[in-house]
């Protein structure tokens, strides 16, 4: 792991996030490669949290907590910490991709969305972190200053056309809800498109949309520790990010993200996914009644 940091272009509060995410990122680095000797427990089919895991997260919230006492949490092992009037908070996902973790596959980061409360009870992304150690792409972004993977400026795909374009999506997976909205889009999406893929690290899938790596990503049902920073990636990248309708992505987890082009498209195919199932069940729900 290199350790090269980004230019003076970070403000202090993403300096914060970076020296943490590296740090946590050492502990998991050596872990990583002692997979399989990692002590693992179940939170239920397909989701695994293991010492990794906790250490990371446990890392992140004492370096986080040092420089900025004053900041609330909401971390994806450990719940909501802090003030209940926060101002200002962390979002932390500290090893997004654990399956791929604990397989030792080097699809898997550190995520941290820096948050803050706007108004009564809305709040808004203002910054965020993503960082892969295993191959040292640290992918930062805050409101109003870009993109950026590293010391370079990140800008979504130009592609306009669907026939050329790659998305991204997370599979629903055992009891998980939404799996017949999920296969129904995938259908729709699949003879229009170049490929589609799922890597298995919804953070990262949002940060290589806006490094142009994929035209768009949709998924359903997300955390908001799992895509917090990775909103403001896209949309610092030039990109949109939105529900499949007019719901808030961050409040409800249903996230359509794309390049101007391409995302109308995506968000169409993903919403007629939904009002599909939707009909069919309602038309099962009458034959029942």
């Amino acid at each position: 792991m290199s350790g090269a940091q980004p230019s003076a272009r970070l403000s202090p509060a993403l300096t914060v996030v970076v020296n943490a995410a590296r740090k946590a990122g050492r502990r998991l680095l050596r872990d990583f490669g002692e997979v399989e000797n990692l002590q693992v427990s179940s939170k239920g089919p397909g989701d695994f949290v293991s010492q990794a895991d906790l250490r990371a997260e446990e890392t992140l919230r004492e370096e986080l907590r040092r420089a900025r006492p004053g900041f609330a949490f909401l971390m994806e092992e450990s719940g909501e910490s802090g003030e209940a009037d926060w101002e200002w908070r962390w979002v932390v996902d500290p090893l997004d991709g654990t399956t791929n973790f604990l397989h030792g596959i080097p699809q898997w980061c550190i995520s941290v969305g820096i948050e803050k409360r706007v108004a009564d009870k809305a709040s808004e992304i203002m910054a965020g972190v993503i960082y892969n150690p295993a191959t040292d792409e640290l992918f930062w972004a805050e409101k109003g200053r870009g993109a950026f993977l590293n010391d370079k400026r990140l800008r979504v795909s130009g592609r306009r056309e669907m026939t050329s374009a790659l998305f991204a999506t997370g599979i629903p997976f055992a009891k998980v809800p939404q799996r017949a909205e999920f296969s129904t889009t995938l259908a729709r999406l699949m003879p229009q498109v170049a490929g589609i893929r799922r890597f298995g690290s919804a953070a990262l899938d949002l940060a290589w949309v806006a490094a142009g790596r994929y035209e768009g990503y949709w998924e359903l049902g997300l955390k908001p520790w799992d895509c917090a920073a990775g909103i403001i990636m896209v949309k610092e990248a030039g990109g949109y990010v939105t529900g499949p309708g007019d719901e808030d992505p961050y409040a409800t987890g249903n996230i359509v993200a794309g390049n101007p082009f391409l995302h109308p498209k995506l968000r169409e195919a993903v919403a007629e996914g939904i009002a599909y199932v939707a009909e069919r069940r309602g038309e099962a729900a009458a034959g029942t009644g």
